[in-house]
């Protein structure tokens, strides 16, 4: 496995319905390009798979579903990771979901999903700074395992029921955007995420801490995806479950982005 082990002390995007619709290119400030790019798969989708004969008369929906994946061949920040059968038997990586925060030109950052450790952020107070009050505030929160590599993360996702035109979190600047409506910041930003619930801006549950990344050297990545390690499919946040303990992740992602052999 090239992945570096240190740590110190046929797809498918969900149509939402089969109406006719023109396929136009979103306009405006708050346009999500990748759900639009996850409309064109779904459309390239479409014309392989019906009678040549009604493409001309017929077109699914541009509205696509609010949880949708799709295949990318290249990682990109705000993609996820789905380990394959290779990583069986990976202590790590068996069935994981990474979550890649970003992918810069120092190497790709990621969180995996769907490890829950069995402590709260309670008990693991000490690993964040010591002056924010995060046990008063997430005390009833749980904390993933989130990689090999020693840093604290979390990620803050979506209100219910709120668009990207309503991302007031991204507007406060604080923390970095995954991809629209989800947030990530470090143990040195805690303090403000307490304070954004103490002012009503985010609730405590869209909030989920990690202890532990994953980290690639530039290439190394790609390299693991050309050996057959990882699938890399784009998904809507509503596939990532912030919200809940994982449980399910690997099996729902495979399911979403179909389940091609990779290996």
């Amino acid at each position: 496995l090239l992945f570096n082990h240190r740590r110190a002390s046929s797809s498918s995007v969900t149509s939402s319905s089969s109406e006719p619709e023109d396929w136009a290119a979103p306009s405006g400030d708050a346009v999500d390009w990748r759900s639009f790019r996850a409309q064109l798969v779904l459309k390239e989708q479409y014309a392989k798979s019906v009678n040549p004969a009604l493409r001309a008369s017929w077109a699914p929906a541009a509205k696509i579903a609010d949880k949708w994946a799709h295949p990318l061949v290249e990682p990109e920040k705000g993609c996820l990771l789905i380990a394959t059968g290779k990583l069986d038997g990976s202590h790590i990586f068996e069935r994981t979901v990474i979550l890649l925060l970003s992918a810069g030109v120092l190497g790709p950052v990621g969180v995996i999903l769907n490890r829950p450790s069995l402590m709260s952020i309670k008990e693991a107070q000490s690993l964040f700074a010591e002056e924010a009050d995060i046990a008063g505030t997430f005390s009833g929160r749980p904390l993933f395992f989130g990689g090999p590599l020693e840093e604290c993360f979390f990620l803050l996702g979506p209100r219910e029921g709120a668009s990207a035109a309503d991302d007031v979190v991204g507007r406060t600047g604080l923390f970095e955007e995954v991809m629209p409506g989800v947030h990530y910041g470090t143990r040195e930003s805690v303090g403000c995420a307490a304070e954004l619930v103490k002012r009503g801006v985010a609730g405590v549950r869209d909030f989920r801490f990690f202890d532990g990344f994953c980290g690639w050297e530039r290439e190394q990545l790609r390299d693991e995806v050309r050996a057959g390690l990882w699938r890399v499919a784009a998904c809507s946040p509503a596939v990532l479950g912030l919200t809940g303990i994982g449980g399910g992740l690997w099996e729902e992602v495979q399911q979403l982005v179909g389940k091609r052999r990779v290996w």
